[in-house]
């Protein structure tokens, strides 16, 4: 499934608010769901993960509108729905060309790709923040070094000495992390073929 542009800014604000009224929760809960949402369509041996999460965001932001007035509960149900959706789309369209049995084996991942992916996302973790640049690399180690009450002090800091503002240093942060996730996933379909092969 070919990738569309990137979400308009003023979509992904109100798709922000949506999921929390709070910027940083909803920021987290943003990149949460982008790194569930490409694990389940590779799960399901969908040829393009990331480019199926993008189709469910763009699908979930045309809907928020009407989702605003309407949906009641955890909006992460509905973008699961939506995935769900875009699965069965997928597997109508590879059906005439794909065997039966990949088609029924697809549903449930291999347990040992699965036990090894924690040591492997380890590793690609390594290599991706080496292909950063030194200043990015330095952001993105030093907004996540601290937790609860002294992560909010530290970020703040992190603005100021940025000359932006907390709201564009996070900006910034889930851009380099969203880049930083999707070398990630590369990296360990890379390795996962590899030890197919070896």
């Amino acid at each position: 499934m070919p990738q569309k542009p990137d979400t308009p800014r003023e979509s992904l604000d109100d798709l922000l608010t949506w999921l929390d009224p709070n910027r940083e929760v909803a920021i987290s809960i943003y990149m949460d769901l982008r790194f569930v949402l490409s694990r389940i369509f590779s799960w399901n041996r969908c040829a393009d993960p990331q480019g199926m999460s993008d189709e469910t965001f763009d699908r979930v932001a045309s809907k928020l509108p009407k989702l605003k007035e309407t949906f009641e509960g955890d909006p992460k149900l509905f973008f699961y729905g939506v995935a769900n959706n875009l699965i069965k789309e997928y597997r109508k369209k590879v059906k005439s060309f794909s065997p039966v049995e990949f088609i029924e084996r697809s549903v449930h991942p291999p347990q040992e790709v699965e036990e090894e992916r924690p040591d492997l996302r380890e590793e690609c973790l390594s290599i991706c923040l080496g292909k950063l640049t030194a200043e990015k690399r330095q952001l993105i180690l030093s907004y996540y070094s601290k937790e609860k009450q002294a992560k909010i002090v530290h970020r703040a800091k992190m603005a100021r000495e940025l000359g932006v503002s907390p709201e564009a240093l996070r900006v910034r942060m889930l851009r380099i992390r969203a880049a930083l996730e999707e070398c990630i996933e590369h990296c360990l379909d890379e390795m996962e073929v590899k030890g197919e092969t070896d």
